[in-house]
């Protein structure tokens, strides 16, 4: 099942030196893994609610092993203080949903566990 790392980063007015070195140097830890970028911080386009006050990035992987696996790798931890020492954020990994995932499926299931 794809899973994905998500970043809520919220860079510095001016990026150093350090962060374009990162961003040079992921797609290289990524690749092992079969990491993929679907968002690298581009400009959000509209928040129809809320707020939104960062940059948001996904990258997929084949399974979250893999994603885990990609994080905790020497490779990517060496390039992690280029990014956090120049813009603060939150990143978590998470599983995506299966194919043929219905929603429904699932609203029963929380009101049958909720009923008693």
């Amino acid at each position: 099942m794809t899973a994905y790392a998500l970043g809520n980063l919220h860079p510095k007015p001016v990026l150093d030196e350090e962060v374009f070195t990162y961003m040079e140097r992921i797609q290289s830890t990524l690749d092992p893994y079969g990491g993929r970028f679907l968002v690298h911080g581009a400009p959000t386009r509209e928040v129809p609610e809320g707020t939104w006050p960062g940059a948001l990035v996904i990258i997929a992987f084949p399974t979250y092993e893999n994603a885990r696996a990609w994080y905790t790798s020497t490779p990517y931890q060496a390039l992690i203080p280029l990014r956090t020492r120049h813009m603060k954020g939150d990143v978590l990994l998470i599983d995506g949903v299966p194919e043929g995932y219905d929603p429904a499926t699932t609203a029963a299931a929380l009101r049958a566990a909720t009923a008693g």
